[in-house]
């Protein structure tokens, strides 16, 4: 089959189906992305231009739509080129609707079914926008939102079919979306993650290497934000470091910004927080190791007798998931998202977002007593690997959904 990805930041979601495809070879993958210098075994990838960007004093309520229709004007002439000098032609399309890289697709090719992903709707309830209370919506946060959905709103009748990764963010979008999509995750291979008991890693100023069994506590994100709760991470520090001495935090992520304002602290939010706590924290037991290879972000979980993720109502984090799969003891926001994943007491433990003395409580609690919450990981493990394995439980869903749409009668293989 001839199947054309569509993402800015390939691979992106696709990573483990684009993985699982080229393996099983015959069949025809191409990319549209604008990432450069990607090479996947068995993808070709064709990179596209914005045709046009906004300018930074653009007016705020269409500048999202300006930026999605110079993206989604420069990939489809990108596609266009491409298709006139190899002959190209999609059986089914897979890309991302958030970007408005598939908005023109169907006026290249009509009949071409495209699958889209649809990652999140912006509502005033229930949502990051106002979640906070030290950062409160703006008077003009409606019409914004609103702003923001023009995109997947023009999506949903560019694609022929929707595709959301959880019941949560499926709800996010107005109910006229939900007959036209299917809810499935888009993976985890729990045949690659797993515990080891045998993990270690060296950190440069320990003689000796953190491993399995040592008291590490353990936060992940992809950047240090106020989104993904590092500001109440931080403010458990002195509690957790109180109650337990020899605790060692790893704090893996950038230092920057992916969803919300950024901290107008010279440092970040990170330096912000930094000079808030000052010496009530001993920095000498946190360490910020930044972003590491996959690899090592695995070994980093592997040891950790407690995993916290926080997180507003947003995104589901793959990592929540792979930490689970690991069996991992985890500590997590009780908000919606979290929710459809960890059960209190069964699969993790939840704590309130905004409670940092309640997060260093239960934390601590862990530290001291790991056999007693031992079990979490293992079933947290068996749920991710019944709910969310990529092999067995989500692979077959996004094939049956890719072979019911293609009009060809060459349809993937599977089992």
């Amino acid at each position: 089959m001839k199947l054309l990805f569509v993402h800015q930041n390939m691979p992106g979601q696709y990573r483990e189906l684009l993985d699982w495809l080229a393996a099983q070879g015959g069949h025809e993958l191409v990319f549209l992305t604008q990432r450069q210098n990607v090479k996947i075994p068995g993808v070709q990838t064709v990179v596209y231009k914005p045709f046009h960007q906004p300018a930074k004093d653009a007016f705020g309520l269409s500048k999202v739509w300006e930026e999605a229709a110079g993206a989604g004007f420069g990939a489809v002439m990108a596609l266009q080129q491409f298709a006139t000098k190899t002959g190209f032609r999609p059986d089914v399309i897979l890309g991302h609707t958030g970007w408005g890289e598939l908005s023109f697709l169907k006026d290249l090719w009509p009949d071409v079914p495209i699958i889209g992903y649809f990652e999140y709707y912006y509502n005033m309830e229930g949502g990051m926008v106002g979640f906070d209370p030290e950062r409160p919506a703006g008077e003009h946060a409606p019409y914004f939102n609103r702003a923001r959905n023009v995109v997947p709103c023009l999506n949903r009748d560019v694609v022929d079919l929707g595709h959301v990764p959880t019941q949560w963010q499926r709800d996010r979008f107005p109910k006229s979306f939900h007959d036209s999509m299917y809810v499935c995750h888009d993976g985890i291979r729990t045949d690659k993650l797993g515990p080891d008991p045998k993990a270690e890693i060296p950190l440069g100023r320990l003689a000796e290497p953190l491993r399995a069994g040592d008291e590490v506590v353990t936060y992940i994100a992809r950047n240090m934000e106020r989104a993904r709760g590092f500001h109440v991470m931080m403010r458990a520090l002195p509690e957790i470091q109180a109650a337990r001495p020899n605790a060692r935090i790893l704090m893996i992520g950038g230092n920057e910004t992916s969803y919300g304002a950024e901290s107008k602290h010279p440092g970040g939010l990170r330096g912000e927080m930094e000079e808030e706590l000052g010496d009530r924290v001993d920095w000498n037991r946190v360490h910020f190791v930044g972003r590491v290879p996959y690899a090592q972000l695995c070994k980093i979980i592997q040891l950790s007798r407690c995993h916290i993720y926080l997180t507003m109502p947003f995104v589901l984090s793959w990592s929540l998931l792979e930490s689970m799969a690991m069996q991992a003891t985890i500590v997590a926001a009780d908000v919606a998202p979290v929710r459809e994943a960890i059960s209190h007491g069964e699969t993790g433990l939840l704590v309130d977002f905004f409670d940092p003395s309640a997060l260093a409580a239960q934390v601590s609690e862990v530290l001291a007593r790991p056999q007693e919450y031992a079990h979490l990981g293992v079933n947290a493990r068996a749920h991710v690997v019944e709910n969310y394995d990529f092999l067995t439980r989500c692979l077959p869903e996004h094939i049956a959904q890719i072979n019911a749409l293609a009009h060809t009668p060459d349809k993937i293989a599977f089992g």
